[in-house]
Formats: structure tokens, sequence, C-alpha cells
């Protein structure tokens, strides 16, 4: 089966605050992620939400069936960070950076009776 998967690149918000969001939707069946991120009161929901709408759309472009998708991997990484100056005192200037974030997601079917395998990095 081919990879059925989905990027986000530069989004306009920390990897910290997107990581809270994708966490929560991890390894959950689709239907139920888009669910949850619908009732999120987090800015980050709404691309992730997108996101996942998005890779389903490429399973249903492959002749997936999307009833028994589940989220296998979701990665925040830090994109590009803008860096910006604040005035700071005696003329100088203090660096301001602003952090963007690269979503990638990773979509699988799930077979009866098989247990979900999602890699779990808390577990150390």
């Amino acid at each position: 089966m081919k990879p059925i998967h989905a990027t986000l690149s530069n989004f306009r918000q920390a990897p910290r605050k997107m990581r809270m969001v994708a966490n929560a939707v991890r390894g959950k069946k689709v239907s139920n992620a888009l669910v949850n991120l619908d009732f999120m009161a987090k800015k980050a929901s709404l691309p992730i939400k997108n996101l996942i709408s998005s890779a389903v759309a490429n399973a249903k472009v492959l002749d997936i069936p999307t009833e028994n998708l589940f989220v296998k991997t979701i990665k925040v990484d830090s994109g590009k960070i803008l860096y910006r100056r604040r005035p700071a005192a005696r003329g100088s200037a203090n660096p301001i950076r602003k952090r963007t974030s690269r979503i990638f997601v990773e979509l699988s079917t799930q077979v009866k009776g098989e247990k979900l395998k999602v890699k779990d990095k808390s577990k150390k």
C-alpha cells in the first residue's frame, strides 16, 4: 500500500504550540480526530484539521477506502524562523524570533483484529 500523507510548510505558529494539538489526535481514527479538532479551542486545530482532510482526499485519489483510516504519524518540526528587531535601551536592538512550523501527517488503514502500532516518544 502506498503511504497516504500530506504536509504543511511554514505555518506561522510556534511548533511548541502546534505539538499540543498534534499529540491530541495521534493514533486516533480520522473521523474521531476531525470531530475532536472541531471542538478544540486552539488556533492550531484548524490547519491540522485541514491537513488531515487533505490526506484523506489523497487517499480517495489513490482509491483507498477511507472508513478504516487512522492517524499513524503526525510530526511537527520547526520551519523557517523570521528574525525581527525590537528597540532597546541606548539605541540598541534586541532580537525577536518569529517561529514557523512544518507539519507532516501520515495515515494508514487498520485491519480488523490488528492492534494499533503507534510510536510514542513519551515512553522513554
